[in-house]
């Protein structure tokens, strides 16, 4: 084999400039290990085309984003400043009292503790439901693709089939759900369970519960197939019992799924509209109204769209801070290196 050697570069010696130093000193100045000074401008035109491309590839979303994400958020903030019927020009500024109108309005502060409802009844329901059945397809069964995919049915369902069909389930009298019951000898709610205020919104809850827990299922499943099998193994090996393998080994390696599940679901839930307004409109008695629902009522119902402008733009930043605090407390973990998670348990403990 043929190695090229670099020739040898030998320096004369000249004498020094007047006042300058010479050559050796020059060389003790120097930093050794540094690119030639020409090197930064050879680099410059590759870092400027590599930055060009880059550009080039991501301005087609960025101006998705700016189009269908920046501008209705300006056009929102904008009209939320007046009072304004959806036509004719925009004169009648108020500035900030549509948001003080909707701040003290019953409904809508009512409506956001529904939607914290959701929130919280979804991750109650779905994350243990979704966990266990997870847990159990996860075991080798001959009909392990049939229920994975009856299970996922319901989620790939789109919201408006998946709320008819639900609406005239649970019809009173003649409802399917009403039926099944009087044969058991248990009698429905007289008004229904839609149209009953104590019962509507966990009603709704319900049926998202079985809409959603597809996802929860099938994100499980996918978090469990990246747990060694080597792990369980070797606990077995120990003596360790099914329950204390779940709870020390798996549900420790599955908190990066959860995690990421639960801020969906929490966002999912925060924008909830189509379902509810199916199954009751926001009703009955504004029992189920959700801030969605709210501003979507009060535009095209009442022709307040400087109102629906400013509840939106409430909405947003609702689910702005809920997400940056989520970031910040739960998910910022799972961002942080090996290392600097050692360095914290240990200093916590």
């Amino acid at each position: 084999m043929i190695h090229a050697v670099a020739p040898e570069v030998t320096y004369a010696a000249s004498p020094p400039a007047s006042g300058g130093p010479g050559l050796s000193e020059r060389r003790r100045s120097t930093p050794s290990g540094l690119p030639p000074a020409g090197a930064k401008r050879t680099r410059k035109p590759a870092q400027r085309r590599k930055n060009l491309e880059i550009l080039f590839f991501v301005s087609p979303a960025l101006l998705l984003i700016a189009v269908f994400m920046l501008v209705p958020i300006i056009q929102a903030v904008r009209f939320s400043m007046y009072n304004w019927k959806g036509f004719g020009p925009l004169v009648d500024f108020v500035g900030f009292k549509n948001y003080v109108r909707v701040l003290g309005n019953e409904v809508f502060t009512d409506a956001l503790v529904h939607n914290l409802v959701i929130i919280g009844g979804s991750i109650a329901l779905q994350l243990p439901i979704g966990l266990g059945i997870a847990l159990l397809l996860n075991r080798k069964m001959k009909i392990q693709s049939l229920l994975r995919t009856i299970i996922f049915v319901p989620y790939v369902l789109s919201e408006v089939i998946a709320g008819v069909v639900w609406f005239q389930l649970l019809q009173p009298q003649y409802g399917v759900i009403d039926t099944i019951l009087s044969k058991l000898g248990i009698q429905g709610p007289a008004q229904g369970w839609l149209g009953t205020p104590e019962l509507a919104l966990w009603t709704v809850l319900a049926v998202l519960t079985w809409k959603y827990l597809g996802l929860a299922v099938i994100l499980f499943l996918a978090g469990l197939q990246g747990v060694p099998s080597e792990l369980y193994e070797a606990a077995e090996i120990d003596g360790a019992s099914w329950w204390q393998i779940q709870r020390k080994i798996t549900i420790p390696l599955l908190g990066p799924t959860l995690r990421t599940w639960g801020f969906l679901s929490m966002i999912g839930s925060l924008q909830l509209f189509d379902m509810v307004w199916i199954l009751t409109g926001g009703g009955p008695a504004n029992a189920t109204t959700t801030m969605a629902s709210f501003l979507v009522s009060e535009g095209t119902k009442r022709q307040n769209f400087g109102i629906a402008a400013a509840a939106s733009v409430i909405l947003f930043i609702v689910a702005l801070v809920l997400a940056i605090s989520y970031q910040q407390f739960i998910l910022k973990r799972d961002s942080q290196p090996d290392d600097e998670r050692t360095k914290r348990k240990k200093a916590k403990a």
